[in-house]
């Protein structure tokens, strides 16, 4: 099997957080990268610089909004024609939504889900293909726990993620004969500037619900996405992994 050096991932979200911690963990694999950011290119320049002294072999920084289809397929074509084809995609682009379900209008609603479930249909639809044509791919969608269990005052939010695990179970046995695997992490509160929306008393408060008694680091969320990717995880396909320091279980 090729190693994860002489491949490309493909990394939404790659601007900040999670993603950022993502694509410097793979640089570290020796991989080719391309960073795909909604709005922020220039910090997504600065994590691309970042990866090179990491050890990625090529970084490519790209635009698009991954809640449009036609951006994404101008992706796919861009990314043919300079030869970085993905087989390996870490779907980390997320936003997030708070308030009562009566608050939120229907906007919101739609946009949670297409910025969290339509966006990995659109990756999976135009990458896939060529992974399965390769007979290899990596597919690794960065959910929440809020999927598993869903969370009062963020019901739309945990909805999109609930459809986004149930998009990768199913996704995961249609492209397991091609050797592709598809699979899920489902952090907790991660340290990331989803939190910061989050006052002093209820950070505290949330820290007292979690049996580790601290938030995860976006490394230690890279660090799973790692393995998945690898071919340590050659076996390992359906699954969403929580990773929540104990706080649902």
């Amino acid at each position: 099997m090729m190693p994860l050096a002489s491949r490309v991932a493909l990394v939404t979200g790659a601007s900040r957080g999670i993603g950022a911690a993502v694509a410097r963990r793979l640089a570290e694999e020796g991989m080719r990268l391309v960073l795909v950011y909604g709005s922020s290119r220039q910090q997504t320049e600065l994590i691309a610089e970042a990866c090179l002294a990491a050890g990625a072999e090529e970084t490519a920084v790209k635009q698009a909004d991954v809640r449009s289809g036609g951006d994404l397929r101008r992706l796919q074509e861009e990314l043919e024609k300079i030869g970085m084809t993905p087989s390996v995609i870490v779907h980390c682009a997320g936003t997030a939504h708070y308030g009562l379900l009566e608050e939120t209008e229907e906007e919101i609603w739609d946009d949670l889900f297409r910025v969290h479930l339509k966006s990995a249909y659109w990756l999976a639809k135009l990458f896939g293909p060529a992974m399965r044509w390769d007979r290899f791919g990596r597919i690794v969608h960065v959910s929440s726990v809020w999927g598993m269990v869903g969370a009062a005052g963020e019901i739309a939010y945990s909805a999109a993620k609930g459809g986004l695990n149930s998009f990768t179970k199913g996704l995961a046995k249609e492209m397991a004969p091609s050797g592709v695997t598809v699979n899920a992490v489902a952090p907790g509160a991660v340290d990331t500037d989803m939190l910061s929306a989050l006052s002093a008393d209820e950070r505290q408060a949330l820290l007292a619900e979690i049996p580790l008694g601290r938030f995860a680091e976006p490394d230690e969320v890279a660090e799973l996405v790692a393995f998945l990717v690898s071919d340590r995880a050659n076996y390992m396909t359906g699954q969403v992994i929580g990773l929540s320091g104990g706080w649902h279980i």
